[in-house]
């Protein structure tokens, strides 16, 4: 497997080749090339080819990460179910890749749900918490202490979603009513018959969020960390940015009763994070929660091996 150490190597060059190469493309180097001394242009010369190198050894690194990324997985979730939920900001190309690696994890895809934009809208919250209190199928109670309209649906969505081990799912008829009035509400959105009850869940949403974004990454990361405390554990993963200022992975990490239900992960649009989020999968159906990436309040850059 991939060691810590081989990530931050990798990291650090591609982050060393970017800088490299963005001061060598400036228009001021540009400007005063013909200026340099023979020695000068020597030394620019030499930069240059270590920053093809680093380029290279970037892209070398990067074909090797996902050449060995479905061996990486395979299996490690085999007999176990995974839910998929997507932010309105969540990237394609994310969501493809994470599938993927559920599919080589060996895990069953329990469906896919998409969050609305008119969910994240401030001014849909008392709609929202309208059809709420409506789907709560009989028999069932939603926790007391959860007041926002993103814990509540997320613990809603939990208790018809997601099952610990050894738990029974909700019958059909109730799961069915409750998604159905959801969606015709215009919050969610899924194809009809293709979700089932899960034992783990990935919530993907994107990078950092505009000042003008209201509640939207406090929606998202409680509605993650509410929704996943109902199963055997779960995974919000983002982009770069996820982890800054109020966007939906800080709100997480901000708080620890939310990491406590969860795992976070800030780097889901590179190879190394969207191999994290299986790992971390894992690591949830074993007790353990982290913050894994390399942005505000990661503690590793991915799930360390278990002690023995």
């Amino acid at each position: 497997m991939i060691s810590l150490r081989q990530h931050a190597i990798s990291l650090i060059a591609v982050f060393l080749a970017l800088a490299v190469g963005l001061f060598l493309g400036s228009g001021y180097i540009g400007d005063r090339v013909n200026a340099l001394t023979g020695t000068d242009r020597d030394k620019l010369g030499t930069l240059q080819d270590e920053n093809d190198a680093l380029s290279r050894q970037a892209n070398v690194d990067g074909g090797f990460i996902k050449d060995v990324a479905p061996r990486l997985v395979n299996g490690l979730l085999a007999k176990r179910s995974v839910l998929l939920v997507t932010a309105p900001n969540a990237s394609d190309a994310d969501t493809e890749a994470v599938k993927g690696l559920i599919s080589d994890s060996g895990a069953s895809f329990s469906g896919q749900i998409a969050l609305s934009t008119t969910l994240v809208k401030d001014e849909n919250a008392a709609k929202l918490g309208s059809i709420i209190d409506q789907s709560i199928p009989a028999g069932t109670a939603l926790r007391v202490d959860y007041t926002d309209s993103g814990s509540r649906l997320g613990d809603l969505l939990g208790a018809l979603l997601l099952v610990r081990d050894g738990g029974r799912p909700l019958p059909d008829t109730d799961r069915t009513t409750a998604l159905q009035s959801l969606r015709a509400g215009g919050f969610l959105d899924y194809a009809e018959g293709t979700v089932k009850p899960a034992q783990l869940v990935v919530v993907l949403t994107g990078g950092g969020l505009p000042s003008d974004s209201g509640a939207q990454g406090q929606l998202v990361g409680r509605l993650a960390a509410t929704l996943a405390s109902r199963g055997a554990g779960g995974v919000l993963a983002g982009r770069q940015g996820s982890a800054d200022g109020a966007a939906p992975v800080a709100v997480v990490r901000a708080d620890p009763s939310l990491g406590k239900s969860l795992s976070t992960v800030d780097d889901v649009n590179e190879q190394t994070g969207q191999i994290t989020v299986i790992l971390a999968l894992d690591a949830e159906a074993a007790g353990r929660s982290g913050a894994y990436g390399s942005g505000q309040g990661a503690t590793s850059i991915t799930v360390p091996a278990p002690r023995g």
